[in-house]
């Protein structure tokens, strides 16, 4: 198997094409186990068909010790109706800490269009292996979703008292939000970094999209669970609850909001039990994050101006080999990157008038520069 990483080349940007952002969740079953005295770590990588070649967009996360994992890293792509996009999602076993994917050992990998994906929603295929035979009982799970709200939240999460979880230390906390998916099960949208041996954490401040914590519904229930960080992947849980975005945005940084982290097995055994802790709401902001498009509609207008350097160092315009020549048939470098740029910028300026500007030429009628 032969993959590249480069660049994908930017798509057109005019009226006629129809362009939104899609958010790609990507979940496993049943891995290959390549590891012998564990589970694999298994991480995906997403390619797209580009002139031909797979071309590398994007890495999850590497699960740890874990054959069914649910990957927190989201892929989010540009979707063209117009145009057929061939993607390959490839799971890999991490070995070592290399970027290079031959150093790790293959899990299987499926191929189909973004379109296919788009139109279903949410589809579960069977992994195939280099040489079309399936991966074991390896499935994948690729759920899509259009962020066509561009509504971003920011949350700023604190912890206390929580439960000590570690034999020879205190806990190594993080959390992770989740909103219930279309099949009714609960879906990870967000996981935090870990705060190594504290029952008090303080995580750094986080923004992600408000359709991807919520589908847009502040309304909508939500749930945050709090675990301690184990190398093994086994981590243990220490409590859970459940709020909504409105609730979360009651917090202001004077009054932050606190919620019960409650381990539903230790308030059923035991009668005198309060919670695993609490986790506190510092701070809770909507706000929008702007598209280009959103300048666009909202009057923001794009200026072009030329600048054309006429010195001598760039040579004799009748010398081909100067980029200054000027062609029988009308053409040369400087026409062919000016009319590139132009054709698309014309449609964001009002007057159609662009500057054109020269430097170092000489003038009739001294010639002096």
């Amino acid at each position: 198997m032969a993959y590249t990483m480069a660049p994908v080349p930017a798509g057109p940007v005019a009226s006629q094409y129809c362009v939104c952002k899609v958010e790609l969740s990507i979940c496993g079953q049943n891995l290959l186990d390549r590891d012998v005295t564990s589970k694999s770590d298994p991480f995906c990588v997403l390619f797209m068909e580009v002139n031909g070649k797979w071309v590398e967009l994007d890495r999850t996360e590497t699960a740890v010790n874990n054959l069914n994992p649910v990957f927190a890293k989201k892929f989010i792509i540009d979707y063209r109706f117009e145009e057929v996009q061939k993607l390959k999602f490839a799971l890999f076993d991490q070995d070592k800490s290399s970027t290079q994917l031959y150093e790790h050992d293959f899990l299987g990998e499926f191929s189909c269009t973004l379109g296919m994906i788009v139109s279903s929603k949410k589809i579960t295929r069977t992994l195939l292996l280099g040489n079309g035979k399936p991966a074991g009982k390896g499935m994948i799970t690729i759920a899509a979703q259009e962020l066509s709200d561009n509504r971003v939240i920011t949350l700023s999460m604190a912890g206390k008292k929580l439960d000590k979880k570690d034999l020879f230390g205190k806990s190594d906390p993080f959390l992770e939000f989740y909103k219930p998916g279309d099949d009714g099960k609960w879906m990870m949208v967000h996981r935090t970094e870990v705060i190594k041996y504290t029952l008090d954490p303080v995580w750094k401040p986080f923004t992600v999209p408000l359709v991807s914590l919520c589908d847009g519904d502040v309304e909508k229930m939500i749930k945050v669970i709090c675990y301690d960080y184990d190398s093994d992947g086994g981590h243990d849980f220490i409590g859970e609850f459940q709020t909504s975005v409105a609730r979360m945005c009651e917090a202001q940084d004077a009054f932050p909001l606190e919620l019960e982290c409650i381990n539903p097995k230790k308030q059923k055994k035991k009668k005198n039990y309060k919670n695993s802790g609490i986790i506190i709401v510092k701070s809770c902001k909507i706000t929008r994050d702007f598209s280009f498009l959103d300048y666009i509609l909202g009057g923001c207008q794009l200026m072009f101006t030329v600048g054309i350097d006429f010195t001598a160092s760039n040579g004799n315009p009748r010398d081909p080999s100067s980029l200054h020549y000027i062609n029988p048939m009308g053409t040369n470098e400087y026409l062919s990157a000016i009319w590139a740029v132009g054709q698309i910028i014309q449609d964001y300026d009002s007057d159609k008038m662009f500057p054109a500007l020269g430097f170092g030429a000489q003038l009739p009628p001294d010639w002096k520069v």
